[in-house]
């Protein structure tokens, strides 16, 4: 069954996003940042989150469909 090797993925994603988050809050209650700095630093852990997620929905496609090994073609 692929969900086995899904599990490691899955998990890693998780916590990137956590610490993306987590990064995102920071910067959202910094208290002497003016907002601007805040939008600014904020779009880039939320950029990151968006990575993530895409990267993780690849693999997921890749392990369905039996692509294991990427370097094997070469």
């Amino acid at each position: 069954m692929h969900w086995k090797k899904m599990i490691a993925p899955i998990v890693i994603t998780v916590a990137a996003v956590a610490v993306f988050l987590l990064w995102l809050l920071g910067f959202a209650m910094a208290p002497g940042l003016p907002v601007p700095y805040k939008i600014i630093a904020g779009l880039i852990p939320a950029a990151l989150i968006g990575v993530a997620v895409f990267v993780l929905a690849e693999r997921i496609k890749e392990i369905r469909s039996g692509e294991e090994d990427d370097l094997g073609k070469y």
